[in-house]
């Protein structure tokens, strides 16, 4: 019977199959928290977080809170322990909460509780509470009383009220400060609260009197009290407060405590440091630890204080040091005892170490630009030789993470110093065919990041990559799929143009016999995305009979086409643009295909936006490229008739005389900026876009613009046309190929339209053929299709609530004109499984507007600031959650429709239009007292004018 009525429970709280809202789910939870049996009450309170997580807005959340501290003031312990965790867990919604003193209050009784446990739990939920109360009074002086508790739980949850308390008020530190002082100096308070009590110092950092005054207790504690638990505690605690505060931290532990428990914290603690706060530490500190790890015979001890050392090396620290290194007479980078360190750590027979030592020698050699650094160029090149060797071919799981160090340090040696790439490259390329296939993963990842930035180095990998293709893939294991997708995307990256019949020939071959439909797909992702749409192509094709699903289908379908329509445009050749207006032709048929079947794949939950966005935006590209062929093949077509010159005079423009290819061309300008700032749109739109696939739109507008300032400089404008701020384009450094082959042909198109300009007068065949060769060079470069359109890693949404809001949507609110409005506009941060992985969001920009829909009644005379509303607000989110008011006036009568539009504001101030758009609809009504004036002037002019007409019919 009990199984029966708590299956019921469930089913009705709408943790089922069926969805309720908000306010029907917390009465279902409400009805549990009623319940006379004890596991209802529980499983109700623990249901809450979810609550919380599906409707994260301050009306609920306050129901919500207001209920559970009920079933706090009432229940019993367990209960109360609950409804803690349950606090604990939904931190982030506590500021929510709008009845805060009747929340706190019902909370608050229970501290005067007979019962030390019922009291400890009430503690341990005001210190939870910190955040929404840090000036209570009463919460203060109820935590001070604890403290001097004969209870030893109600005085453990003092001590975590108090450090909730301090991290959050300065009142509450300033004044609690000297009480936990007398504790740990009093000779009555046990060992254990001791050190309990230590860690509540490191939240003295609210001023600099206060974090001297506990430096200079933690100093006392740190001498009298030489026991190794007392001194990692209060070492730890002096660390976290001199990360906190400017406050000096003891150094002398590390080198003469011969303890090695105490020697590991601090190793621990100089980490946290060089990580947080790399600036402070002066060469005497590093030179200190340099030699401290020189002289230690411990391994463990070494490896602790070498990877404080590379955590610096990749800091300003390594600079600061070498800087003041050279400064001195007969000093110099080569001689210091950070490189000594460096070099004899290099081939240690531990592993951890020599990666360390490799790291600090890699950032030495990148971040110090001088000319004398050959032998340490050496060095870390051999030593990540020796590492490679020694891990690739070690399946443990610390190998792998040991090469992953090495090959990032090879990354950034090649990148820093481009002349060792060539090196590196035969190095990997040597070791890859004896390494584990967990190693070949990641060393082809490393080729494939070398082989992008310095894509020369692409053509000596093939043979030997391509040999290893081949003798690869023997089963089916998950590392050998891996493998296979890692092996062809370096061959991608290497082939650069096109891939030759042979290699395709050899993929193909090797999918067919081991890959899964999973393995396939993901590389024919990287040939969509390295442009090698024709292999694409025959793989989208070969999977279209192995999906599940009708979206999937309609998917790699989609897929397909596209790819069959890039590879139509690969047989462009320059000066043939009537082949050029035929490619451009079949490649759209399969753009409009291909959309077709990607409208179909998109779902409610999946709509595929950026996707069809950008492939609507690439079949308008394509078709206004064939339209500027057409019309500058219309001067040959249709010259200018006899009379355009005596046309061109009476008009007063010169370029009348060129017949009706001067209107076309100037409707081609405005059609390629129009798609320019649809491309902008598009950018704007992708937050949570990687910064590859930024970049791919990037290009694709500015390709827009480069043409409609080829038509302008070479047609329409010549005179004012200006060269300046498009010379830079070279400039900025490519991540891909795709990038400096666009780059390249911009280039290359600026140069000709300069050399032309000026030169003819407009139009002549020169002009319209520098145009056509200027779009099949575009049209030449194989498009790059980025991860954003296949894979989503970061998902950013924001939910916004509207109050007053109408029961039905489609009712408007009913407002007297004489009155002004304030919307309150509440919003909340939805991610996904990675928050902030490229970008996060600094604020949100809140912008409301009204128009009127339909007016109602007289027109009058109003001011014109009082017919329109049109404000903006700027809001920074705390913990995802954010609120604002707007105050509008509706002076006229009638509905009006009020719109608000949400864009966000990055870290680097970038504005983004992610959305949502929210409409509501408001009801201007005359307020009584004006109708009632207009109404009695009404009936008294109606005798007037009735005593009027009898005048004029008496004088006929």
């Amino acid at each position: 019977m009990a199984s029966n009525s708590t299956k019921s429970f469930l089913a009705d709280a709408g943790y089922g199959e069926q969805e309720l809202d908000a306010n029907s789910a917390l009465m279902e939870l409400d009805k549990g928290l009623r319940s006379g049996k004890l596991g209802e009450q529980c499983e109700a309170v623990v249901r809450f977080p979810r609550l919380f997580q599906k409707y994260p807005f301050p009306i609920l959340i306050n129901s919500a809170f207001l209920k559970l501290a009920d079933v706090f003031r009432v229940g019993n312990n367990f209960l109360r322990l609950c409804v803690l965790k349950v606090t604990q867990q939904s931190e982030k919604h506590l500021e929510k909460i709008l009845n805060v003193d009747e929340f706190v209050k019902r909370i608050f009784s229970v501290i005067h509780s007979n019962d030390p446990v019922a009291r400890a739990i009430t503690l341990r939920m005001l210190g939870s509470l910190a955040s929404i109360i840090p000036e209570r009074k009463n919460a203060h002086h109820s935590i001070r009383q604890s403290l001097d508790s004969h209870d030893n739980v109600e005085v453990e949850a003092a001590v975590f009220a108090a450090a909730n308390f301090s991290a959050q008020s300065k009142d509450f530190a300033v004044g609690i400060c000297n009480k936990i002082s007398e504790m740990i100096q009093g000779l009555a308070t046990p060992v254990d609260l001791k050190l309990k009590l230590i860690p509540i110092l490191q939240h003295m950092h609210h001023d600099a009197i206060l974090a001297s005054s506990a430096r200079e207790l933690l100093q006392q504690l740190v001498t009298s009290y030489p026991s190794n638990k007392m001194v990692i505690v209060s070492l730890h605690t002096f660390t976290l407060l001199a990360a906190s505060s400017l406050v000096d931290t003891p150094k002398q532990y590390l080198k003469n405590d011969p303890r090695k428990a105490v020697k590991r914290l601090a190793i621990q603690d100089l980490k946290l440091l060089a990580s947080k706060t790399p600036h402070t530490w002066s060469r005497e500190n590093i030179q200190a630890l340099c030699e401290c790890a020189l002289q230690t015979p411990y391994d463990s001890l070494k490896l602790g204080m070498l990877s404080v050392l590379s955590t610096l090396s990749g800091t300003i620290a390594v600079k600061h040091y070498f800087s003041i290194a050279s400064g001195n007479v007969g000093s110099s980078p080569r001689s210091s005892d950070l490189v000594k360190l460096a070099q004899e750590c290099c081939y240690h027979n531990n592993r951890g170490i020599a990666a360390h030592g490799v790291r600090v020698l890699t950032n030495i050699t990148v971040s110090c630009q001088e000319k004398d650094l050959l032998a340490l160029e050496q060095d870390a090149v051999f030593g990540l030789e020796s590492l490679l060797v020694l891990c690739s071919e070690d399946d443990s799981p610390g190998a792998q993470a040991t090469l992953k160090i090495a090959l990032n340090c090879m990354v950034k040696l090649a990148k820093g110093r481009p002349h060792l790439s060539q090196s590196v490259v035969e190095t990997l390329l040597t070791q890859l065919h004896s390494a584990q296939d967990a190693a070949r993963i990641l060393m082809c990842h490393c080729l494939a990041a070398i082989a992008m930035q310095l894509p020369v180095l692409g053509d000596g990998m093939l043979g030997d990559l391509m040999e290893l293709y081949k003798v690869i893939g023997r089963s089916a294991t998950d590392k050998q799929q891996e493998l296979l997708v890692s092996l062809a995307t370096v061959i991608f990256v290497a082939s650069q143009k096109a891939l030759s019949p042979e290699v395709k020939a050899v993929i193909k071959q090797q999918l067919e016999s081991v890959s899964n439909g999973w393995t396939v797909y993901r590389i024919a992702r990287q040939a969509s995305r390295m442009g090698n749409h024709d292999m694409a192509r025959e793989l989208y094709q070969s999977l279209l009979t192995q999906v599940a699903s009708e979206h999937f289908y309609f998917w790699l379908n989609s897929l397909k086409e596209f790819s069959h329509a890039e590879q139509c445009l690969t047989g462009l050749q320059e000066e043939n643009y009537s082949s050029a207006l035929s490619c451009i032709a079949e490649s759209l048929k399969f753009y409009h295909k291909g959309i077709a079947s990607l409208t179909a794949a998109s779902t409610p939950l999946n709509p595929l936006s950026f996707q069809c966005e950008f492939v609507k935006l690439r079949i308008d590209l394509l078709q206004a490229f064939s339209q500027l062929i057409c019309t500058c093949s219309s001067l040959k077509t249709s010259p200018p008739p006899a009379i355009a010159t005596t046309i061109a005079m009476t008009l007063g423009n010169d370029l009348q005389r060129c017949g009706r290819i001067s209107n076309q061309m100037k409707l081609s300008m405005e059609e390629f900026r129009s798609l320019a700032s649809r491309y902008g749109d598009l950018y704007q739109a992708s937050f949570d876009a990687d910064s590859a696939t930024l970049r791919n739109v990037e290009l694709q507008q500015q390709s827009c613009l480069l043409i409609s300032h080829a038509i302008e400089a070479l047609i329409l404008d010549p005179e004012s046309a200006s060269f300046q701020e498009y010379g830079s384009t070279g400039a900025a450094h490519a991540d891909s190929e795709y990038e400096r082959r666009m780059m390249s042909v911009y280039n290359h198109v600026l140069e000709e339209v300069e050399s032309l300009n000026r030169k003819y007068t407009p139009v002549s065949y020169m002009h319209t053929a520098c145009l056509c060769n200027a779009i099949i060079s575009l049209l030449k470069v194989p498009l790059s299709f980025q991860r954003y359109f296949f894979q989503k890693l970061q998902s950013t949404s924001i939910k916004l609530a509207l109050s007053p809001s109408p029961r039905n949507p489609a009712e408007p609110i009913a407002v007297q004109n004489n009155q002004q409005l304030a919307l309150k506009v509440e919003g909340v941060v939805q991610h996904g499984s990675k928050p902030g992985l490229f970008r996060k969001i600094q604020s949100v920009c809140l912008n409301v507007s009204s128009t009127l829909q339909s007016k109602s009644g007289q027109d009058y005379k109003i001011p014109i600031d009082n017919m329109t509303n049109e404000m903006e607000q700027r809001v920074e989110p705390h913990n995802d959650y954010f609120s604002t008011q707007f105050l509008l006036n509706f002076a006229i009568l009638g509905t009006h429709n009020i719109t608000v539009e949400s864009s966000v504001k990055d870290a680097n101030g970038i504005v983004w239009k992610t959305g949502p758009r929210t409409t509501i609809f408001v009801k201007s009504l005359e307020d009584p007292y004006s109708q009632q004036i207009r109404l009695q002037q009404q009936q008294v002019q109606q005798p007037l004018q009735q005593q009027q007409q009898r005048n004029a019919y008496t004088r006929f």
